[in-house]
Order: C-alpha cells, then structure tokens, then sequence
C-alpha cells in the first residue's frame, strides 16, 4: 500500500489526512475510498476537472497525463505545474502528497463562491 497525505481542505477534510492507496489505483478512489468527497461530476470518465489536484509531493513518480487529461487540465481552477485529474492519476509505490484546490469550474460557473451545495 502506498501512503497519501492529503492536505487540509476546509470543506472535505479540514484536518487533512493521511490514506493509504494500492498501487494501481485511481487517486479518485483512493480519496472516496477514504470518505474524502472529492467531486467528480463526470464520474472519472476525463470529461471534466471537477476532480482536480495539486500533487505537492511525488508527481514525478506518476505516469504522465495523457492529452486529453492536459486539455482539460487547461480549464482548470488554481492550475500549477504539478495539476493532474485524481481520476486519471494512478497511485504507483510511491507516496504522495496531495492538496484539493479550494474550488472546482463547476462551482466558479454555479457563482458557489466555493461553498458546496
């Protein structure tokens, strides 16, 4: 199992925590697996980035994002250099640190402000 440290988010996990995940897992399932309820609006089809991350710590060790992940990556609130998609990001042996951006697109275009509905 590979260990994942999740940054506080004030709205899904205000403490932070630290998961473990199997390799070959999506991080998506890793957090939801984990009772972090990180959006995904397109139910992890890499159809929207409603399921955006920062890897803060590890992003090396992953498998590159895939076209179409860095297209939609683009639309993303808060991109940096380390943005993937948890949907499409598979957890390899190597642990990582992970930060949930404080909004997500959908939010932004609800006018949310960031409060979830």
């Amino acid at each position: 199992m590979t260990q994942i440290i999740v940054l506080p988010h004030a709205e899904l996990c205000p403490e932070g925590a630290v998961i473990e995940a199997a390799p070959g897992q999506s991080l998506c399932d890793a957090l939801l697996e984990n009772d972090i309820e990180i959006e995904h609006a397109c139910e992890k089809s890499c159809a929207c980035t409603t399921c955006h991350v920062v890897v803060r710590e590890g992003y090396a060790a992953l498998e590159p994002a895939t076209d179409d992940e860095d297209d939609l990556l683009d639309k993303a609130w808060g991109l940096t250099p380390t943005s993937r998609l948890s949907c499409q990001t598979i957890v390899t042996e190597v642990p990582l640190v992970i930060e949930i951006p404080k909004y997500t697109v959908n939010q932004a275009k609800e006018g949310g402000g960031g409060h979830r509905k």
